[in-house]
Order: structure tokens, then sequence, then C-alpha cells
């Protein structure tokens, strides 16, 4: 079994202060209007807080979530913009586990 190595912002030479106020913006902009946000964006924002996509293609990714019963995010690519209801799905996922861990990853 491979294992991915996942580094910190610091170990990348990035600060984690202004990649917290990037994911902060996404989030606000996700929460205002669902239905204009960037795929990119929402990609951003899994990988913040689910790690690197289980499963990547061209216009899909599916995250993996710490939860019991259908454990994934599943998110697609429609003309750069991430569906809406998808968005939804991703903020109420994000909700569950600041819930369930007590704060942000």
């Amino acid at each position: 079994m491979i294992q991915k190595q996942l580094h910190s912002p610091t170990q990348l030479g990035l600060d984690p202060i202004i990649i917290m106020a990037k994911i902060d913006d996404i989030l606000a902009q996700m929460k205002q209007n669902p239905r204009d946000v960037r795929f990119s964006d929402l990609c951003k924002a899994c990988e913040h807080f689910f790690g690197e996509p289980r499963q990547s293609g061209s216009n899909h990714r599916i995250y993996k979530t710490p939860w019991q019963g259908d454990p994934r995010i599943n998110i697609q690519n429609y003309k750069g913009k991430a569906k809406a209801y998808q968005v939804k799905q991703v903020l109420l996922a994000i909700e569950r586990l600041e819930v369930d861990h007590g704060s942000e990853k």
C-alpha cells in the first residue's frame, strides 16, 4: 500500500494564515451564493478539510469523509463552476466535520 505524505503549509514555504484567509473567503462566497462557485475553489475547500481526492477525473472528484455511512463528497465540474447542490452538500459536510471534531482542520 502506497501512502501519500502530506506536507504542512509551512513545510511548503506557505503562510498558514494566508491559506486560512483564502479558505475563509471561499467558504463565505460558497455560503453567500452557492450557484456561483468556481469548481477550482470548491476543490481547494474540499482538499483543505478532507485531504486529497481519492478519485479525480477531468470533471469529477471524490473526497473521503471520516464518518460511517456514505463517506464521500462527490463534486462535478460543469463549465468551470460547481453545481449548487454539491456546494451545499460540501458546506453541510464541513459543518458536520467541525461539530464532530470541535474545530477546523
